[in-house]
């Protein structure tokens, strides 16, 4: 199942196959100085209100709001 970036309940983002291209969306228009890795201590990485969630395969060629 694809991936995208939200802010809130809002995607903002484009539909990515998975959530390592989200994050790499994320450093690339500097939301985040670098890419989590997995086995760091966990902690608020992307801006407060911001967050990587699943898309329904329906939503994929929907445009962003």
């Amino acid at each position: 199942m694809p991936y995208a970036l939200f802010d809130r309940e809002r995607r903002i983002g484009a539909v990515l196959p998975s959530v390592a291209e989200v994050w790499k969306q994320a450093l690339e228009v500097g939301l985040i100085d670098d890419v989590p890795v997995a086995d760091q201590a966990p902690g608020q990485v992307l801006p407060a209100g911001y967050h990587v969630e699943q898309v329904p395969p329906e939503e994929e060629s929907e445009p962003r709001s």
